[in-house]
This record gives C-alpha cells, structure tokens and sequence, in this order.
C-alpha cells in the first residue's frame, strides 16, 4: 500500500510542476522565482543534514558527484523557467517525456554505449515526428512559443548530459545527499542568472506566486526526490516508465481544466506521435512490471531513462 500511494504521488507531482513553474512566476521574474525555490529547498535539506549529522563530502569524489547533478538545476532550471513564459505546462510536460530518447543519445556519445536496436531507432523517428508536429504549429501560432519548445529542448539536453555523467562515475553517494550538494553547488550559477536579469526582490509576491514556489520547493524538489527513488527501489523500471506516459496527459488536462490552456489538433496529433513512441521504446516485460522488493534493483543502465528525470523536478 505504501509502494501505490508513493506511485501515485509522484505522478501527482510530475503532472502538476509544470504548471506550478508557470504559476511561481506571477509577478516575480523567470530568475528570482528559481532562486527562491531553490534556496528555500537548499536551506530546507541544510536543515534536515544538520538534524541528522549528515556530511555531505564524506564519499570520495562526492564534490565531482554534486557537479554532475547540479547541471541539471544550472543551467537547466532558469532555461526551463524561461521557457514556460510562451509554452503551455502541458507542453512543458510532453517534451518532458522526450528525455528517455535524449538520454539514449547522450549515452551514445558520452559513454560509448548503444541502447538502440532496430525497434528504438523507429521510435526514436516517431518522437522526432510529433516533436515536428507540434513545433511547426508552435512557430505559426507564435515565434515566441517556438523559442520556447528550443529551450526546452536544450533542458533536456542539459539534463540528460548530467544524467550520463552521473551514471558514469558509479558513486554510491546517498540521493538526499546528493539533492543537498547539488543544490549547494548551483546557487552561485543561479545567483549570476538572476543579477543579469535584473530581477530583483519584488515588492509584493501574489499569493499564487508564493505558494507555487513553496510547492515546488518541498514537493516538487524534496519530497519528489525522496519518492521517486523509494519507488524505483521497489518497483522494475518498466513499472515506473508508466510514469513517463501518465504525466504529460494529466499535466495537459491540468492546465486546459485549472488554467484554461488550448490544445490544438496539432498538439494533440504530434502529442500522441510522442506518447506512441515511448510504448514502443519502452520494454513492457510485464511478467517484470512489479517484481518483489526482495533484491534491489539497479538504478543503472536500464533504468537511466527514468532516474534522470527526477533531477529536473529539484
């Protein structure tokens, strides 16, 4: 019961980020609304590691361990958070779902490793298809929201490369750990983001603002985290690609039921070339969908695809 509740949780979480990244927004400039949910999770996890005695350099190599995974909030996060300004939260939550098929690539170039056969390559094309879609009708909409799609693209770029990078050192440093240095690491990047920006304090912060900002900080980077990693503890990692499917269909109906987005034909016709193409990706061994806990499972290789994505949501 508590593996299903945790499950659910995180695909409650995943689903309603994006959104909430639009939301922490409202008022306050792209950079500042990242240094505060940043730096009210990095004083929040400081807290817990003092409660705790928790020393987060006592792994060897554990600095290069936070390097790696600070790429994915810097500059990843003021990227995404830019780019929410002009696209949907549903849109944000699709190309989400590319990373597996960005990951596989950096794979390939980063560690000389091959994840596609035959069966990938096409749905691979197909993901690339729908991405076409959905950009040809972005760009005739509004420039803007087809600079926004590139900068998402570029974050899933950026977030995969921080996750091969982590799969290549092997480090046995604890996740909450690595939450904490990470996020340590990456505020002098964010603080630099947010001084040319010119974003400064804001006067006011509207209730909406400030508690998206509070969500993201304990729920989306925190408690996610923690979540993530207990359910993939406990379940395959096919089990857990369902994730991957179920969040950008509910983070879209979010936004048209909560925000009032509009979902063209397109979107939904490129949306679903994308979703189509991670079932075919994804090895749905079903006799391995909820094996028992009794051994626990790898989080590397196969299940790169779906540990990488947590970084994201710090």
């Amino acid at each position: 019961m508590a593996v299903l509740c945790a499950y659910l949780s995180v695909v409650l979480l995943w689903a309603t980020t994006p959104l909430a990244v639009q939301w922490s927004s409202d008022g306050v400039g792209f950079a500042m609304a990242v240094v505060l949910r940043m730096a009210l999770a990095l004083a929040l996890a400081l807290c817990v590691s003092a409660i705790f005695r928790r020393s987060l350099f006592s792994h060897a190599g554990a600095w290069k361990v936070y390097l790696a995974a600070s790429i994915g909030i810097f500059p990843n996060m003021p990227l995404v958070y830019w780019s929410a300004q002009f696209i949907p939260s549903g849109l944000i939550a699709l190309i989400f779902a590319m990373s597996p098929f960005i990951t596989g690539l950096m794979s390939l170039i980063i560690l000389r490793e091959n994840p596609f056969n035959l069966r990938r390559m096409l749905a691979l094309l197909l993901a690339l298809g729908g991405l076409v879609v959905i950009f040809h009708d972005q760009l005739q909409i509004d420039i803007q929201a087809a600079y926004g799609m590139l900068g998402m693209v570029g974050s899933s770029i950026l977030f995969s490369t921080s996750s091969v990078w982590l799969k290549s050192l092997k480090s046995d440093v604890p996740a909450f750990d690595q939450a904490t240095g990470s996020l340590l690491l990456s505020m002098p990047g964010l603080l630099l983001v947010c001084w040319f920006s010119d974003d400064g304090l804001p006067v006011e912060i509207s209730i909406k603002s400030a508690a998206a900002i509070v969500y993201l900080a304990v729920c989306g980077s925190l408690l996610g985290f923690t979540l993530f990693f207990y359910v993939l503890k406990k379940l395959s990692p096919s089990a857990v690609s369902l994730i991957t499917l179920m969040t950008p269909v509910l983070a879209m109906m979010i936004g048209v039921l909560v925000a009032d987005e509009h979902i063209t034909i397109a979107m939904m016709i490129g949306g679903s070339l994308v979703l189509l193409a991670l079932v075919v990706y994804v090895d749905w061994s079903f006799g391995h969908w909820f094996e028992k806990a009794l051994r626990r499972p790898s989080i590397e290789g196969s299940s790169l695809e779906l540990k990488e994505q947590v970084i994201r949501y710090k």
